[in-house]
C-alpha cells in the first residue's frame, strides 16, 4: 500500500486541456456546496457567548481572580495529611506532597515572595525543582492581603519548542506543500475553537455545526496542502460524503444508545457552565472531526490512484477495479489507525478495564466506553463508505473529460478505444 500523493506534471497542452476539463465538470458540483458552506457559516456563526455561560464555574468564578507567574525559590516535601486534593484512596498515605516558596514575576504583587504554595503529590512528584516557573492563583481578600494557589507548571517554553520543531521537520522534508499544510492546520483550529465549540456552546445543532465546520476546514486544508487540481477536488467530494455519512450515523447512535455525552467529572463540569449546551451535542460532533484527518488521507489516495490509473488505461471499469484493490489495502491499515490513535488519546480511560472488578461487556457498554467505541466504528464505516465513492467520482469525472472532446471513439463491437497519447494527469505542486 502506497500513501505516495506525487503527481507528474502535464507534458503536453492537450494534457493540460484534459486537466481544465475535468475541474470545470467537478466545479460546478462544487460550487453549490461552497456557497452553502460559506452560507451557513455567515449566518450560524456564535456572537457573544457570555449570555450562554454559567457564572458559577468554580475557582475560576471568583471574582477578581487572576492568573499570575512565579518562580520557586525553595521547595521541600511535607505530609499530604490536609493538603487541598490529596487523595483519601487506599495507599494514599504513603504520598509526598510538596510546600515551596514563590517569587511573583508579574502583576500588583511583582517581585515579592508568597511562601507556604502547597502542591499535591501527583505535582510535587512529577520532579519540582528551585528555579522552575509555575502558574498562581491570585485570590483577592477584602480588607486582607490576597491569597495565592498553585495552579499550574509554565510549559510554554516546551510547547513552543515542540511546535517549532514540528514545523520545521515538516517544511525541512515536505517543503512548500508541508508549509501549506500547516496553514491548513492553522485554519482548522480557527474554525474550531472561534466556530464550532462556541456554537455548541450557544445550543446550536451539533450535526449542522459540524457539516459546515467540516465542510469549511476541509475545502481549505485539502486545496491549501495538495493543490488546486481535479484530482484534488474529486479527494474532497469524496470527504465530504464520508462526513455526511458520519454525521447521520453519530446521530443515529448518539440516540440509539442513549449516549447523554457524561462519562467523566469534566463533563458534568461542562454541562453545568454551560446550560444551554446539550452534552449529546459534544458527542455527535466528536464522532465527526474524529474522522476527518483520516478519510481526507484516504481520500486523496484514491484519486491519485485513479488518475494514475487512467494514464495506462483508459477503460473506466478497469480503472475502478484496480483503484479498489489499492483502496482495500488502505483501508485495512486505516481503520487500526483510527482504533489505535483513540486508543492513544483515551489510554487512561481504557486502562480502567484492567482495574474494574467487572466483566468486560458490561464494562463496555457504559457511557465512558461505548463513546469511544461508536466514535472509532463510525469513523471508520464512514472511511470505508469515501473509498468507493471517491474512486467512482474520479472514474467518472476521467472518463466524462475525455468524451467531453470526443476523445474516446466507439469501436464496431461497442468497446471504448481511446485515442494515441490519451492520458489525464493533473498539475500541481507535488513534486516541489
Amino acid at each position: 500500500m502506497s500513501h505516495s500523493h506525487t503527481t507528474p506534471t502535464p507534458t503536453s497542452p492537450e494534457d493540460m486541456a484534459r486537466q481544465r476539463r475535468a475541474l470545470r465538470l467537478m466545479i460546478i458540483t462544487l460550487i453549490p456546496i461552497a456557497v452553502w458552506t460559506l452560507g451557513a457559516l455567515i449566518i450560524m456563526w456564535p456572537g457573544d457567548v457570555k449570555p450562554h455561560i454559567s457564572e458559577n464555574l468554580g475557582q475560576y468564578s471568583v471574582p477578581g481572580l487572576t492568573v499570575q507567574t512565579g518562580r520557586i525559590t525553595q521547595v521541600g516535601a511535607i505530609n499530604c495529611d490536609g493538603v487541598p486534593g490529596s487523595s483519601n484512596a487506599p495507599g494514599a498515605e504513603h504520598d509526598t506532597c510538596g510546600r515551596a516558596s514563590v517569587e511573583l514575576l508579574d502583576g500588583p504583587e511583582i517581585g515579592q515572595t508568597v511562601d507556604d504554595i502547597t502542591l499535591k503529590a501527583t505535582d510535587f512528584e512529577s520532579g519540582v525543582s528551585e528555579g522552575q516557573q509555575v502558574k498562581l492563583f491570585r485570590i483577592p481578600m477584602e480588607g486582607m492581603e490576597p491569597q495565592y494557589q498553585f495552579s499550574e507548571f509554565e510549559r510554554g517554553v516546551p510547547l513552543l519548542l515542540f511546535t517549532l520543531l514540528f514545523i520545521g521537520a515538516v517544511v525541512a522534508v515536505a517543503r512548500w506543500r508541508g508549509l501549506m499544510a500547516i496553514v491548513g492546520l492553522g485554519w482548522a483550529f480557527f474554525v474550531m475553537v472561534y466556530f464550532m465549540f462556541p456554537a455548541l456552546v450557544t445550543g446550536a445543532n451539533p450535526v449542522m455545526v459540524g457539516l459546515v465546520g467540516g465542510s469549511a476546514i476541509m475545502f481549505v486544508v485539502l486545496y491549501a496542502a495538495h493543490g488546486f487540481s481535479a484530482r484534488t477536488t474529486t479527494a474532497l467530494l469524496g470527504t465530504l460524503f464520508g462526513l455526511i455519512t458520519a454525521a447521520i450515523l453519530g446521530w443515529i447512535a448518539t440516540k440509539w444508545a442513549h449516549l447523554t455525552g457524561v462519562a467523566s467529572e469534566d463533563d458534568m463540569i461542562l454541562a453545568a457552565a454551560a446550560p444551554d449546551l446539550n452534552m449529546t451535542s459534544i458527542v455527535i460532533c466528536g464522532i465527526m472531526l474524529a474522522g476527518l484527518g483520516v478519510l481526507n488521507d484516504v481520500t486523496i489516495t484514491q484519486a491519485s490512484a485513479v488518475w494514475e490509473l487512467a494514464a495506462d488505461n483508459p477503460d473506466g471499469k478497469h480503472i475502478f477495479s484496480r483503484a479498489m484493490r489499492i483502496g482495500r489495502d488502505h483501508i485495512a491499515s486505516t481503520v487500526y489507525t483510527i482504533a489505535f490513535a483513540i486508543a492513544g488519546a483515551t489510554l487512561g480511560t481504557l486502562v480502567l478495564l484492567s482495574i474494574y472488578q467487572r466483566p468486560l461487556l458490561e464494562v463496555l457498554q457504559t457511557e465512558q466506553f461505548s463513546q469511544e467505541i461508536v466514535r472509532t466504528l463510525i469513523g471508520s464505516v464512514g472511511l470505508v463508505a469515501a473509498v468507493p465513492l471517491t474512486t467512482a467520482i474520479g472514474v467518472a469525472v476521467v472518463s466524462a473529460s475525455k468524451k467531453s472532446r470526443g476523445e474516446i471513439s466507439m469501436a464496431a463491437d461497442g468497446q471504448a478505444t481511446s485515442a494515441p497519447g490519451d492520458e489525464l494527469i493533473d498539475k500541481s505542486r507535488y513534486d516541489h
